[in-house]
């Protein structure tokens, strides 16, 4: 083999093993942020659940609270938003990781009637 296409070959493995790498550390911040996402949405089920068992009729403020999940604390705030059929109300509920909600990860929204 010659110089050069022994330095062909090594440009060739660089550019796949680049490729790998990038493809590689791309799914593992997808998992991250899945797992981030399933967490947030079982806190906002929660909530949800717990408001329509309770038989709240909600207000049109936020509603604040936490919980405590995988080991991590998760802030979340809900509140009502006014329906055509005054029976109902839509149940707005959003999950952040931050106290002050800048970012939410999960957003849902149930309704709830009297």
């Amino acid at each position: 083999m010659t110089l050069l296409e022994v330095m062909v070959a090594l440009g060739v493995f660089a550019s796949a093993g680049l490729a790998v790498m990038n493809t590689a550390s791309e799914h593992v911040r997808s998992l991250s942020y899945l797992q981030e996402k399933t967490f947030a949405t079982w806190v906002a089920s929660n909530q949800l659940t717990q408001v329509t068992l309770e038989k709240r009729w909600p207000g049109a403020s936020w509603v604040k609270g936490s919980e405590e999940m995988a080991g991590q604390t998760w802030y979340w705030q809900w509140k009502g938003v006014e329906t055509a059929d005054p029976n109902f109300k839509a149940l707005d509920i959003e999950v952040s990781l931050d106290d002050k909600m800048d970012v939410a990860i999960a957003t849902a929204r149930t309704y709830v009637g009297r």
